[in-house]
């Protein structure tokens, strides 16, 4: 059943992040996702209610078709929302609410099952329950909608619509990601393939070699996710005012490194390392997902998230096979070992992000401050240059835009270009920097034109 979920994420979720990108947009994708994952999930409850495997793996199968996607488009919401402030930390917010509804539905599935056993038997109760699970998704579905509409609101208002580029996404387009956001992608891949799969086999792990009992070994591998979920938005807003994304990062994967070294080679208490790799596991996840929004442009967030959880659900379902035949042929010790290189090789790639982004502008590993300073000196250098020159406008046009940006003042303008800037700041592409530069001139010499028309009445 999880690999009728996990193996078509491999590819989907990238069709799906170009999906949200070129054709639906983030409301539509985010509704249409939410009815695919609460159709999938009822259709599973129905297959364990009447007892079909074959209507439950139909189920599972829908049920992944939107799982994924659907993260794709909280994540592209997430940046569209919160892009140069508090990103960080909002990530941070989203993956410990993610994995607190993981934990809440694991602890509650046996209770509701007790409470229900009086009322149904065999597979009618597991079928019952099973839909109570589903108004959790239809909860999730209801949510999109409130949010599509916060998001048309908040479009209206801040006038978004006005200052999109204009630019589509199109397939081809992964062939031009920088070199920066692909070390994000290896970075996101090498680092989670060590997490997940360990989580999944380290129960057994701590009974056999540390001698704990099957509650304190299930306590134990749940710390991942419990501390997480406190850590993660305190990781995030600590990011958040410090920046430097690039430095939190090589922080938490050497922390990582260290909890796994302590697991492999010593017999101190496993709560020790465990709660280590959950808060480096959280200072990674608010410092790595955000770095996306940096180097790739807002038009194609979309197809970058989900050609990132791509290729991460590749490794897993790779790297997952791979660690069940070593421990079975070798040992728990030869599987953490194992685990230890693919964190080398995360560090090696951080260290070789870090390399590309002090080569070029600095600006994943800079602070917020030196952040708006350099999207600042980016404006004012084209606004004090010669090479952008716009044709004089006629009376109508005056008149036109005077009442397009009645509420605007020439600060807010320039704060939109920034938040475009932000979103695209390190593309590596000097197009997508002249169509931006340019265009923040052009909203700025139209506030120009808009105040002589209020100042002077056209007759």
């Amino acid at each position: 059943l999880y690999s009728l979920y996990s193996w078509p994420n491999v590819f989907l979720c990238f069709i799906g992040g170009y999906l949200i990108d070129r054709v639906f947009g983030i409301r539509l994708g985010a509704f249409l996702f939410g009815v695919v994952v609460t159709v999938g999930q009822l259709v599973f409850a129905l297959g364990a209610y009447i007892d079909s495997k074959a209507v439950m793996y139909a189920g599972r199968f829908i049920f992944g078709l939107g799982g994924e996607n659907l993260a794709v488009a909280a994540n592209t919401y997430v940046v569209s929302w919160f892009a140069g402030k508090e990103i960080n930390m909002v990530f941070g917010i989203n993956l410990s609410a993610s994995r607190m509804g993981s934990t809440v539905g694991m602890v509650s599935l046996s209770p509701i099952y007790e409470a229900l056993s009086n009322k149904f038997h065999g597979t009618h109760l597991m079928g019952m329950v099973l839909t109570i699970g589903a108004m959790m998704c239809v909860l999730s579905l209801v949510c999109s909608v409130f949010l599509a509409y916060f998001d048309i609101r908040a479009s209206r208002i801040l006038q978004k619509e006005a200052n999109e580029t204009g630019e589509t996404v199109k397939l081809s387009d992964i062939t031009r990601f920088s070199g920066a956001t692909w070390l994000i992608f290896a970075i996101c891949v090498t680092y989670y393939v060590a997490i997940f799969p360990f989580i999944s086999l380290g129960k057994l792990f701590f009974e056999q070699k540390f001698g704990l009992s099957q509650a304190e070994a299930g306590v134990c591998n749940s710390l991942v996710y419990f501390v997480g979920a406190v850590a993660s938005p305190v990781a995030g807003a600590i990011i958040d005012k410090t920046g430097k994304n690039v430095l939190w990062l090589l922080l938490a994967v050497l922390i990582t490194l260290l909890a796994f070294a302590l697991l492999t080679f010593t017999f101190l208490h496993p709560y020790f390392a465990m709660v280590l790799i959950a808060v480096a596991y959280s200072i990674c996840a608010s410092a790595l997902w955000p770095m996306v929004s940096l180097v790739v442009p807002e038009y194609q967030l979309g197809t970058a998230y989900g050609m990132m959880q791509s290729i991460q659900n590749l490794g897993l379902a790779v790297v997952s096979l791979l660690a069940g035949a070593l421990l079975t042929k070798f040992g728990y010790f030869i599987l953490l070992l194992h685990f230890m290189a693919w964190l080398a090789l995360a560090v090696v790639f951080i260290l070789l992000l870090w390399a590309w982004d002090a080569r070029s502008t600095g600006y994943l590993n800079a602070s917020p401050a030196k952040r708006a300073e350099m999207n600042s000196d980016e404006v004012q250098s084209v606004l004090d240059g010669d090479e952008v020159r716009q044709p004089l406008l006629n009376d109508n046009s005056i008149m036109d835009l005077s009442q397009s940006l009645r509420a605007s003042s020439a600060s807010q303008l320039r704060a939109r270009y920034l938040r475009s800037v932000e979103a695209g700041a390190l593309s590596n592409s000097a197009e997508f920097h002249r169509s931006m530069a340019e265009r923040s001139v052009n909203l700025t010499q139209s506030y120009q034109f808009s105040t002589l028309a209020n100042r002077t009445p056209l007759k």
